[in-house]
């Protein structure tokens, strides 16, 4: 193996045993990352070391778990899109006019990363601070960026991914799921009544490059108790896709000076 090679399987393996700690695994020994990740105990102990004399592990002598420097890779990545200097007051503006929180989130399958937020200050059930990640076929957030892939993209994603349902209104079927893409690529939004959560409603609309490629998408999302799908619709969706293209123009802008 040439040590190109070598290195950048080194570098795929380092990045492998840091996106298998989650929420449901924060602290795992060796043996688990080994396992989680299918690599020898001797690579795994390699890399957790590494990363360890790097600051992005931390160990007990037992059980290695992330610092919170790790951040510092996603963070990289959002200043180079440079979405939370553009969105952060005209999310702000939205917040404000609906009464209602709103979020930005980008692609990652099978999950929606989000990489901004602004709440309102009523209540929500749900918060998606920036690095939260949440399955895209289950929000309204995920059925628009679905609707910004290729076609080809799509229909793998649909024949090979398994759609885990979360409330009685999660679309688990992959053809219904196409359908619903099909039907924001033609209106250019979406509606979530109750998918992830029972009790919470959302609207999504793209946020697009200059090219016209979906590159992010903005959502408004709050309680079912509180704002119905025809409020949504009516009240809170014309200000989303004003606000979502007026983020889409400065992001346009941005990279034109860039």
């Amino acid at each position: 193996m040439t040590e190109k090679k070598q290195s950048l399987q080194s570098l795929e393996r380092g990045l492998a045993v840091i996106q298998v700690f989650s929420a449901s695994h924060p602290a795992l020994t060796l043996s688990d990352v080994a396992r989680l990740t299918g690599i020898t105990r001797a690579t795994a102990r390699r890399i957790l070391l590494t990363l360890e004399e790097l600051g992005y592990v931390r160990s007990d002598g037992r059980l290695f778990s992330l610092t919170p420097r790790v951040l510092s890779l996603g963070w990289a990545y959002l200043s180079s899109l440079n979405i939370w200097e553009a969105a952060q007051p005209l999310m702000e503006e939205l917040a404000e006019h609906t009464g209602e929180s709103c979020s930005i989130g980008t692609l990652d399958l099978p999950d929606v990363v989000y990489v901004a937020e602004v709440q309102s200050r009523r209540i929500v059930n749900v918060t998606v601070g920036p690095g939260m990640r949440l399955p895209v076929h289950a929000t309204c957030t995920g059925r628009v960026l679905l609707a910004g892939l290729p076609e080809p993209e799509l229909a793998a994603f649909l024949s090979t991914t398994t759609l885990e349902r979360f409330t009685s209104q999660t679309i688990t079927d992959p053809a219904r799921l196409g359908k619903a893409v099909a039907t924001v690529r033609t209106q250019g939004w979406t509606v979530s009544d109750q998918e992830l959560e029972v009790g919470l409603r959302s609207v999504a609309a793209p946020i697009t490059d200059r090219d016209g490629r979906t590159i992010a998408a903005m959502n408004v999302f709050g309680s079912a108790s509180r704002v119905s799908t025809d409020e949504l619709k009516d009240r809170v969706l014309p200000a989303l896709l004003d606000t979502a293209e007026q983020i889409s123009t400065s992001l346009r802008r941005r990279a034109l000076v860039g």
